[in-house]
């Protein structure tokens, strides 16, 4: 009798174990890891803002669904976040100017001057106005950025007229700040992130276009201190996320994503225009210069890239869509 009761403890051990395991590779199945790809470095702010969004889709999905961080390009370059996330490579990643998102493309950067108060909404209308064209390349738009707040001006000399800077070559980052140096008589060449602090110290560029976070994250002041504060864009490069690893996740846990992301934007705009606005001031102590434009002065630089950057949009876009894009701008212009 107490053989037969201790076999039967034994099975019964044994079934439950078997239990546990398959509950167990059960539940490890059911956890999903997206990888985040970055160019910014763990200095940014927004690098505190991805490990924020990261912490509010493992909180919202109750650990189904991890966020995995990889900055400072060491998944991808600059220009390959649509062939990352298509490949496998990446997840989720930012998306510069490419032809397969042709009205992104000339939208993600728009000559407007934004009235930041309203920024978070706007970033959110933009977003699902653009969004049927990124379904269609297999992406769908996720995290807003900051752009609009610090997409600035550097020279090697200070008070350089940006709407004369005939000769000089500037980086620049897509099709409308080219366009925008090429009006103003420069010449622009493009460097990735990573690359600027070199191109600037050995004398590449005579001049850069890049967002202010990501300037002095980079230590770029050291190298090129005179800074024109323009305010001349609208910007929103995206983080999208790969449309086959959504459409993979249940419906609950898409819309904590997207909560999430949501989230973690509103936690990091004051944060991140606070960062900005110190590494300026803290520049300003070392010896960098900051020089701003006259409201007329915008106007001017504004109108004589507007009409031209119209047909590109008209064309990336079509007629209706850029009509929406352009409104939606307008209603949220200082």
């Amino acid at each position: 009798m107490v053989k037969k009761t201790a076999s039967k403890w034994l099975r019964l051990t044994a079934i439950a174990c078997v239990a546990a395991a398959a509950f167990g590779s059960t539940a490890q199945a059911q956890t999903t890891t997206l990888r985040l790809s970055t160019y910014v470095n763990e200095v940014d702010p927004r690098f505190e803002g991805f490990k924020k969004f990261a912490e509010l889709v493992n909180t919202k999905t109750a650990g189904r669904v991890k966020v995995q961080i990889f900055g400072s390009s060491t998944l991808h370059g600059w220009s390959e976040g649509i062939d990352a996330m298509v490949g496998g490579v990446a997840d989720i990643s930012w998306v510069s100017a490419d032809k397969r998102l042709p009205c992104y493309r000339v939208t993600s950067l728009y000559p407007v001057a934004i009235d930041m108060k309203k920024q978070l909404p706007l970033d959110a209308a933009y977003a699902a106005l653009i969004t049927p064209e990124a379904n269609k390349a297999g992406l769908v738009p996720l995290i807003n950025s900051n752009y609009s707040y610090d997409q600035e001006w550097w020279f090697k000399k200070p008070n350089t007229d940006i709407g004369k800077i005939d000769g000089q070559l500037v980086r620049s980052i897509g099709p409308l700040v080219s366009m925008m140096i090429e009006t103003w008589g420069g010449k622009p060449v493009f460097i990735a992130p990573k690359e600027v602090f070199q191109s600037a110290e050995r004398g590449v560029v005579d001049g850069i276009n890049m967002g202010v976070a990501t300037y002095s994250a980079w230590k770029l002041w050291g190298v090129m201190p005179h800074m024109v504060k323009a305010n001349l864009f609208y910007g929103n490069i995206q983080y999208m996320i790969s449309k086959r690893k959504f459409d993979a996740l249940s419906p609950a846990d898409q819309r904590a994503l997207q909560a999430a992301a949501a989230e973690s934007e509103a936690w990091l705009k004051p944060v991140y225009e606070k960062w900005v606005d110190d590494s300026i001031a803290d520049a300003v102590k070392q010896g960098g210069t900051v020089s701003t434009i006259t409201a007329d002065k915008r106007k001017a630089l504004l109108a004589s890239v507007t009409g031209k950057w119209d047909a590109e949009v008209n064309a990336g876009c079509g007629p209706e869509l850029a009509g929406k894009v352009r409104a939606l701008f307008n209603q949220n212009a200082l």
